[in-house]
């Protein structure tokens, strides 16, 4: 298995680092909130908000970054190298997405964002 594909393994685990990211400064793991942990999610403000909001983010683009690697492995225009290289910078972006988030620095995130789309255009356009 290529280093890519362990990261499409990572960034599928990912957003659950902000689930508990949210649930953990909300109270969400206790017994009581089990029955229903989307309704605390949506009733998050601050902090927890900004991480529930983080895994929506992360669950909405994790798809196209596993296709990418995908495309891009059974393509085969490009060298594994490069792709594993393009993969690794994505879930390093990912990761500092998470931060800027948490961190409430939106330009900054923004920015984060702008570079974890063209990470997985490059892995389209790589492979062409």
């Amino acid at each position: 298995m290529t280093v890519a594909y362990w990261c499409v393994l990572i960034a599928l685990f990912l957003p659950y680092l902000s689930t508990a990211t949210a649930k953990a400064v909300s109270g969400g793991f206790s017994p009581r909130h089990n029955h229903d942990p989307r309704a605390l999610l949506d009733n998050l403000s601050g902090f927890g908000r900004r991480a529930n909001n983080a895994q929506l983010n992360s669950f909405e683009v994790t798809p196209a970054f596993s296709a990418a690697v995908i495309i891009a492995h059974l393509a085969g225009g490009a060298e594994q190298s490069l792709i594993d290289q393009l993969a690794m910078a994505f879930v390093v972006s990912r990761i500092l997405y998470l931060i800027c988030y948490l961190a409430d620095w939106a330009t900054l995130r923004s920015l984060v964002w702008f570079v974890n789309m063209g990470l997985i255009i490059s892995l389209f356009v790589v492979s062409a």
